[in-house]
């Protein structure tokens, strides 16, 4: 792009792909990966989970193998992976895929992800060890209930948005206003945009709710025949793992986690799991509806020849336009 007498270099472009559970993202990026010059980078906070595999969705060994995928299997299921360390990671992610002269191909579910890449992270202070063992030392004494409604009084928007039993969330507003003496919420409206990168965002929109849940149930069905449950038991039986720890928070895992520690029945659990989902798919689309995106296409039409066009008219040409080119 010229002005003037000089040149200016157009910012990298970043490709972002984004939809609800069970849209077909996975598939769609592993079949543009092949025809162009991208390289995917997940976008998904339960897929950074060593041994959680088939409740995720995770690609196969012999698709990461073809096609890999950066920011998987970065954490243990017991350990935390926040917004914040996403950025820093994906950030380093698109660096390396630019220099290599590839597309970087962001995919995945995890919204608020999303949002921080393109518009930023308040800058908020690292973790502190010695504060939230002190948080969690009168969580055990009186309750996380009880915190919750301590918060409230400190920083009532943020305790609004948690629930009383969101020992992870609470633990980290607390914390943010016991380092800072400012609430997390009036620290969270101070994030830059990022401006040095140029950003498609494709989100991938079902037309009928019937047929994405219809997905999300058959899929969970084929998730239990290939072992999910068993899947959860050998989390359970990791000394480091608790019911609490962030990774348990993802669909499927905490109901299954319940059943097989007596709360419910098998029935209760599946049942719970695909509601669980369904509301997550639900609270994906509400955010899809107040992004910016440059192309919606819909779940039901040709995925692959609509994003592919949106490709190619960006400037990502593939490998029968560059042979001919």
């Amino acid at each position: 792009m010229t002005a003037g007498s000089g040149s200016m270099i157009s910012p990298p472009l970043v490709i972002c792909l984004m939809g609800p559970t069970a849209a077909g993202k996975t598939a769609l990026a592993v079949e543009l990966a092949r025809r162009f010059p991208v390289s995917i980078v997940s976008v998904d906070s339960a897929l950074v989970y060593r041994r959680m595999d088939i409740g995720t969705g995770k690609p196969g060994p012999e698709v990461l193998a073809e096609v890999p995928h950066q920011l998987i299997d970065i954490r243990e299921p017991w350990e935390s992976y926040s917004a914040g360390e996403f950025l820093r990671d994906a950030r380093a992610a698109i660096e390396g895929i630019v220099a290599a002269g590839r597309v970087p191909l962001l995919v995945g579910g995890t919204m608020l992800y999303f949002r921080s890449l393109w518009q930023g992270l308040s800058e908020l202070p690292q973790a502190d060890g010695e504060v939230r063992a002190a948080i969690d030392l009168r969580a055990a004494a009186i309750g996380w209930p009880a915190l919750h409604a301590e918060l409230a009084l400190v920083d009532p928007l943020t305790a609004q948005r948690l629930q009383p039993a969101d020992r992870q969330r609470i633990q980290r507003a607390l914390e943010v206003h016991q380092l800072t003496g400012v609430p997390l919420s009036a620290q969270q409206g101070r994030a830059s945009p990022t401006s040095d990168l140029r950003f498609l965002r494709i989100a991938v929109i079902p037309q009928d709710r019937r047929l994405l849940h219809a997905r999300i149930e058959a899929r969970f069905r084929e998730m239990l025949g290939r072992g999910f449950v068993a899947e959860v038991e050998g989390l359970m039986q990791l000394s480091e793992m608790r019911a609490d720890r962030p990774a348990m928070r993802a669909v499927g895992y905490r109901q299954l986690w319940g059943m097989l520690a007596g709360d419910y029945d098998r029935a209760e659990a599946e049942r719970r799991a695909l509601a669980a989902t369904r509301q997550l798919a639900k609270r994906q689309l509400t955010w899809l509806r107040h992004e910016v995106c440059e192309l919606r296409i819909s779940m039901e039409a040709d995925l692959v020849a609509e994003a592919a066009a949106a490709l190619r008219t960006h400037g990502v040409r593939d490998a029968l336009s560059a042979s001919s080119g």
